[in-house]
């Protein structure tokens, strides 16, 4: 065991030790160096446009979070690219229409495989790009994977109906066509999951898209574009386009206004959403909308409160607090609050393991930059500003990389409790009844507060990485659990469960936390139109 190992462990037996372990994990990371190897396989850097690679007047760089290094610089797309790319989309979109189910089953299916055999170089790219640790970059190559295999499956299975007529001369088909060209505008949180979770679908259903990723992971979607070549999708068929900050508003514009462009589907925050929803109004677009969250975590006091902890640390703690379905307020009963905060802090210092993604027994790397950490950082300050007290962290370590914190005594005014963190920030509120949880619950219409709704942030800052209306409750009372799962008013319900995902079940939001959902068999859905076929003049006798 190296010297700097020995010293680790003798300090993991007092809070401030586990303080200093934290540091003493990102200081190695920095003295060692990591890069991104620009030759390494799939890692391309132009635009993808009509089964070509497309150069940019101008490209810009995608930086390492946990090092703030350039490991790339990439095409940047302009408003012109953008509508080549519709376009291709369009002229693409006459001819995959018409292509057998059978067929687009066949060709997700080889993309699919292709992502298996190819798993490791992807999910480097998303652990240099994003800073996700490659334990959890592998998972997400999984779970993106299971999209596609999940659709290609659906590709065969979009029925539609023959509906009894009133009338004996006549018969009523329902049949379902795919809506045309889908303009797919992704985050940076799950650069690779959030593309083939829409793009799945609209592919399974015969329509053609374009891909705008987020300026800070545009590697991963480039790289799913070099595999869907690999796999025999026609030209024009999937498209991205990816573009710096300053691109994305004129970038935007075409891809959320071009009368081309039959529908959008977005994840992000509710205020860009809504400027998303106005633009798309304008040609009365179809839209799919994952928007701003805000999710519970109740335990009630019939809980497994070490369930509960467990549970707490794969939902919150997971991408370093970073998820489309992370916790955020965390609501504990007063008979087990006490016990709840012991038990997650002893599991936060035993379990969390700071540096950068690379490095194998990393578990939390650096927020996707320095304004996510400042977030973090300000809601903490608030909160003890008004009497939350610390118990773990509640410091910056360096760059963008926040300690994971733990509040106590935390309020439902607090900022924390108000707004989303997208961080590793655990505020917990003690509450008495089963009725105060639930208020607290379902008080939030969800947003981003303090987040201009301009197009500058859509897909590129992290004003688009929210969660999309979930929420988690431990209890062992049935009864209790019938009552509050459907209390709850949010699209996602975790019963004794922090993971929730997949893509056997849906995936979105109400109230303001987005339209439309994602996944399961009601995915390909929102990519079809119902045609009302009326066949008469038939004659009901020989």
């Amino acid at each position: 065991m190296s010297t700097l190992m020995t010293t680790v462990m003798m300090m993991m037996k007092t809070t401030q030790s586990a303080r200093l372990l934290a540091t003493a994990f990102v200081e190695a990371s920095r003295q060692r160096t990591f890069s991104l190897d620009a030759s390494a396989p799939l890692v391309c850097t132009r635009g993808y446009v009509h089964g070509r690679w497309v150069s940019a007047a101008q490209d810009f760089p995608v930086w390492d979070p946990a090092t703030g290094t350039e490991i790339a610089r990439v095409a940047d797309c302009g408003p012109e690219e953008a509508k080549r790319a519709v376009d291709a989309a369009h002229e693409a979109f006459q001819q995959w229409k018409d292509v057998t189910a059978k067929e687009r089953s066949s060709l997700l299916r080889k993309w699919a495989n292709l992502m298996t055999e190819h798993k490791e170089h992807l999910a480097t790219i998303i652990t240099f790009e994003s800073g996700k640790p490659m334990k959890e970059a592998l998972g997400e190559i999984a779970y993106s994977t299971s999209f596609l295999d999940w659709f290609s499956e659906e590709a065969r299975r979009v029925y539609g109906d023959v509906v009894p007529s009133p009338f004996r001369d006549r018969k009523i088909l329902l049949l379902k066509q795919p809506v045309g060209v889908a303009s797919i505008i992704t985050p940076w949180n799950f650069p690779s999951a959030m593309i083939t979770r829409k793009v799945g679908a609209a592919l399974a259903a015969g329509c053609s898209v374009v891909v705008k990723p987020a300026e800070d992971t545009p590697l991963s979607a480039l790289a799913l574009a070099e595999l869907s070549s690999q796999a025999g999708l026609p030209a024009g068929v999937f498209n991205v386009v990816p573009c710096s900050r300053e691109q994305t508003p004129s970038v935007g514009r075409v891809l959320c206004s071009d009368p081309l462009v039959r529908k959008i589907s977005f994840t992000g925050s509710t205020a860009t959403g809504k400027v998303l929803l106005k633009m798309a109004a304008e040609t009365v677009k179809r839209v799919s909308m994952e928007l701003g969250g805000h999710a519970p975590f109740i335990v009630f006091d019939s809980a497994d409160v070490d369930q509960a902890v467990q549970g707490a640390m794969a939902s919150k703690f997971r991408n370093s607090g970073q998820t489309c379905v992370c916790s955020n307020r965390f609501l504990v009963q007063s008979s087990v609050y006490d016990s709840f905060l012991e038990k997650l802090g002893a599991a936060m210092d035993r379990q969390l393991k700071i540096g950068h993604g690379s490095k194998p027994d990393t578990t939390q790397g650096p927020l996707i930059n320095r304004r996510a950490a400042d977030k973090v950082l300000h809601q903490t300050e608030d909160a003890l500003s008004r009497g939350a007290r610390l118990l773990r962290g509640g410091r910056r370590l360096h760059g963008s990389f926040v300690a994971p914190t733990l509040l106590a005594d935390v309020r439902a005014d607090m900022l924390c409790m108000q707004e989303e963190t997208f961080g590793p920030l655990v505020p917990v509120v003690r509450f008495d009844t089963e009725q105060e949880a639930l208020a607290i619950a379902n008080s939030s219409q969800v947003g981003l507060a303090g987040e201009p709704p301009d197009l500058i942030q859509t897909a590129t800052g992290f004003a688009c990485i929210l969660s999309a209306g979930g929420g988690y409750f431990y209890s062992s009372d049935m009864s209790q659990i019938w009552r509050v799962a459907e209390a709850l008013e949010v699209g996602l319900v975790g019963v004794n469960e922090g993971l929730l995902s997949t893509p056997e079940a849906t995936f979105g939001g109400v109230k303001e936390s987005g339209l439309g959902r994602e996944g399961s068999k009601y995915g390909v859905d929102e990519y079809l139109d119902v045609k009302y076929v009326c066949l008469g003049g038939l004659s009901p006798t020989g």
